[in-house]
């Protein structure tokens, strides 16, 4: 049943519900409604002290890797306090006296309350696209598994599976939209190592600027990665329905060759559109942008917003990249007009105005302070691999904020 349902319980290629939350519930739905309680039910196995600080552990890690730690940390107080809440009135209801810190430590450590945060709500594809509504559906699915109401008579209560199920129906909610198919219209070289490719999005596609979206390309025998990639949009909104993303040619994965083999008129679909790298919203707000390489991607699609739109901003482009043959969108940068400050071993040939060489400099935290005078004014944001942002980590501290789009490449 829970495989099942990632086909019969899906909506344009993306599945609705967790699957093994939708195998638990049906299994413990059939035997309480039939009343032949040998076919089974579920359990957590997770939930109890001995596994307890291994799991918190590994799911600290793994949502700090995807950035959802502040959505399940969300998640894991409104349903400790409101469990202990609950537990608290029903005891002192039936006139049990009431040890607070008791409650506290079943419901921390004998419960499947950390496993479900870190290793089911956080799955990606049953999670809406903005942090503000993740934080959402975190905040209700955590009212729902502390609560844990009872339905008149029926034997099977709401749950941690039912719970997480009404979070996922939320979810899907906020993104129904995102779903579509995108048509394969043609591709270009833009550097001797970086490849676009232009699509024709279906209605009902939309995106903000900065946004990614997750593109299925179907073959055979794929890798272990599966048929699913995650790429920034450069195109802007306005470009619609045109929409454009680009990536780094070179990889073996099965994944590239099949992107690579797609021909003018193919369908791919859009399995959601994700992120919360936006600006922001305040137009005075000063921006500085750090992008290496491929990074780049998401600011072409922020500037060319901007420039769409008419919407002037005081904003600083940091552009790192190996060689200058290697600077993407050098047209689609220069139209905006903004400042680039271009950081690479060699000089580029005929800079665009407004543009300027850092002569070879390795970018580092203390290039990076002295090159921009008023860091603790701006908003930064920082696209490209996770080693680059850690160098940069000791004077990004001192921006009015940072927002970071870090990628390991496929």
């Amino acid at each position: 049943m829970a495989s099942a349902s990632k086909y019969l319980l899906a909506w344009r290629g993306r599945h609705v519900f967790n699957p093994a939350a939708v195998g638990a519930t049906v299994l413990t739905l059939i035997s309480a409604i039939s009343g032949v309680y040998a076919l089974g039910w579920s359990s957590w196995w997770v939930g109890s002290p001995v596994f307890g600080p291994l799991v918190l552990l590994l799911g600290v890690i793994l949502l700090w890797r995807t950035e959802k730690l502040r959505v399940i940390a969300l998640f894991w107080v409104v349903a400790l306090v409101v469990g202990v809440v609950a537990a608290a009135v029903q005891y002192r209801q039936q006139g049990v006296p009431v040890d607070v810190w008791t409650l506290v430590w079943r419901r921390l450590w004998s419960s499947p309350l950390l496993f479900l945060g870190a290793f089911m709500l956080s799955e990606p594809l049953t999670l809406p696209p903005r942090r503000w509504q993740q934080l959402v559906v975190a905040a209700v699915v955590g009212v729902l598994v502390g609560w844990a109401p009872l339905f008149g008579t029926f034997p099977v209560g709401l749950g941690q599976e039912r719970a997480l199920l009404v979070g996922n129906l939320i979810a899907f909610l906020f993104a129904v939209r995102a779903a579509v198919r995108l048509v394969f219209e043609g591709r270009a070289a833009i550097t001797p190592t970086v490849e676009e490719l232009v699509f024709h999005a279906g209605r009902g596609f939309s995106f903000t600027a900065g946004q990614f979206l997750e593109l299925d390309v179907p073959h055979r025998r794929p890798d272990a990665r599966g048929t699913r990639r995650e790429f920034s949009i450069a195109s802007a909104p306005e470009d619609l329905p045109t929409v454009r993303i680009a990536f780094r040619r070179g990889s073996q994965s099965t994944y590239k060759k099949a992107l690579a083999a797609i021909t003018p008129g193919t369908a791919l679909a859009v399995t959601g559109v994700w992120g919360d790298f936006v600006l922001p919203r305040h137009p005075d707000s000063r921006v500085l942008m750090v992008a290496a390489g491929i990074g780049v991607t998401p600011f072409v699609s922020q500037l060319r917003h901007l420039t769409l739109t008419g919407r002037a901003r005081d904003i600083i482009v940091i552009y790192v990249v190996s060689d200058a043959a290697e600077l993407a969108f050098r047209d689609d940068l220069a139209a905006t007009g903004v400042r680039v400050i271009v950081f690479s071993r060699d000089e580029p040939d005929r800079l665009p105005p407004q543009w300027e060489w850092a002569r070879g400099v390795r970018l580092t935290a203390d290039v990076l302070q002295r090159t921009v005078t008023d860091l603790g004014e701006r908003h930064a944001y920082v696209s490209g691999p996770a080693a680059l942002i850690a160098d940069l980590a000791p004077a990004l501290e001192r921006a009015r904020s940072i927002t970071t789009d870090a990628f390991s490449g496929y």
